[in-house]
C-alpha cells in the first residue's frame, strides 16, 4: 500500500552512531529535541537484538516526550514494535515489503547515485538520503564525494532528497540551493559536546535557506 506522501518531519534528520557519540544516545536524543530537531534516526545496527530493541524503546519514549519523529534503520519489525514514525532501508527493492507491514510510515532509502534515487522514487519511497555529498570523518573511506551537482541531478526525480555526509551548518544552505529538500547529519551532532547547539545552528541554517516544513502527522503505522 502506498501512503499519500506528505511533508517530512523537518528538513534535518539526525542519525545516531554511539561509536562516535561523546554522550549516551539517550542524552543526545533529548538534546536534539531541545535544539529544535524534529527527526532522529536510530541506526546502530551492530547492537545485539535485545539491546537494540531496549535502546529503541527508550529513544521512542524520548521522541514522544520531546515531540520529534523517530525512524529506525533497516529493521521493519523493530520500527513497528516501538511505534516508530518510519524506517530507513538500504535498497529500493525493500520498499514494497516494508510498506506491507508499515501502513503510512515514512519509508526512506539510502542512495549513493542518481540511479539509486530514481529507483527509490519508482519503488514508492518517501525520501532518500544521497551520500556522500562531501568528504566525511564518519566514513573516511566511503567512496568519492558526489558533490553538489549530484543533488541538482537527483532533484528531478520527484522524491525528497536529503544531503548526507560532511554536511555542516556552513554547507546546509548550499545543499538546499542545489535542490536538496533537507540534510541528514551524523558525526557533526554525535561528536559535539553541546549537541543542542549544533542542532540549533543546523536548523537555523536550513531555515535561512528555505522555510521549514509544517511537520508530519504521525498516525497508526503497523498492520
Amino acid at each position: 500500500m502506498r501512503r499519500t506522501r506528505g511533508p517530512l518531519p523537518g528538513p534535518l534528520l539526525v542519525i545516531t552512531d554511539r561509536h562516535q557519540a561523546h554522550q549516551p544516545l539517550e542524552t543526545i536524543a533529548a538534546e536534539v529535541g531541545r535544539g529544535g530537531g524534529r527527526w532522529l534516526m536510530f541506526r546502530d545496527k551492530d547492537l545485539p537484538a535485545r539491546e537494540r530493541r531496549e535502546l529503541a524503546g527508550r529513544l521512542a519514549k524520548i521522541a514522544a516526550e520531546q515531540g520529534f519523529a523517530l525512524s529506525v534503520s533497516a529493521d521493519v519489525d523493530l520500527a513497528c514494535a516501538v511505534g516508530a514514525a518510519g524506517v530507513h532501508l538500504q535498497a529500493a527493492t525493500q520498499v514494497a515489503r516494508a510498506r506491507e507491514r508499515l501502513a503510512d510510515a515514512i519509508i526512506g532509502v539510502s542512495a549513493h547515485s542518481v540511479a539509486d534515487v530514481a529507483a527509490a522514487a519508482a519503488a514508492g519511497a518517501d525520501y532518500v538520503t544521497l551520500s556522500p555529498i562531501y568528504l566525511t570523518e564518519s566514513k573516511p573511506g566511503y567512496g568519492p564525494a558526489l558533490g553538489i551537482e549530484a543533488l541538482r541531478a537527483a532533484a528531478g526525480h520527484g522524491i525528497p532528497v536529503l544531503a548526507l555526509a560532511g554536511v555542516t551548518s556552513a554547507t546546509a544552505a548550499a545543499c538546499l540551493a542545489a535542490g536538496a529538500d533537507g540534510v541528514a547529519v551524523m558525526g557533526e551532532v554525535m561528536r559535539a559536546d553541546d549537541p543542542a547547539r549544533i542542532v540549533r545552528d543546523l536548523v537555523e541554517a536550513l531555515r535561512s535557506g528555505r522555510k521549514a516544513g509544517s511537520g508530519f502527522s504521525i498516525g497508526e503505522r503497523c498492520r
